[in-house]
């Protein structure tokens, strides 16, 4: 279904420990594929965190803190999605985070709804994510 600022949100979330994987279309980064285009690595938890609680919580405060065009949409104890709106065309962006505990690892998954290029705004915006985070 289309709503005025796009086709409404796909089925996102995890399904058997992992997020879904990009599809084609290259506005879409993921730590969960296999495939080289969309690729970047899990983010690892900091050196000081004690749990996946602790980072699911940092994120939340990142996102809070630097991206005021963020909504949070799905918290669990161990996973996060937003939808980013962008600022001029109000186009939308679904962002998860999926802590893995026993790997001390942080996945994500960063797509488009609509369109194919995203002039690497899904890309920047996770490296900018992990930066804030290694502070």
């Amino acid at each position: 279904m289309l709503s005025f600022f796009g086709p409404e949100a796909p089925e996102l979330g995890v399904f058997d420990g992992r997020l879904l994987p990009c599809l084609g279309s290259p506005n879409c980064v993921a730590s969960m594929t296999d495939s080289q285009d969309h690729a970047l690595p899990p983010i690892a938890f900091s050196l000081g965190a004690q749990d996946a609680k602790t980072e699911i919580n940092r994120i939340k405060e990142v996102v809070a803190t630097h991206f005021p065009q963020a909504t949070l949409i799905d918290e669990e104890a161990d996973y996060l999605r937003y939808e980013f709106r962008s600022t001029v065309f109000r186009f939308v962006d679904d962002v998860e985070f999926l802590a893995i505990p026993e790997d001390r690892l942080i996945h994500f998954r960063s797509a488009s709804r609509v369109g194919r290029s995203d002039l690497g705004v899904n890309r920047k915006r996770i490296e900018r994510i992990r930066q804030r985070l290694q502070k």
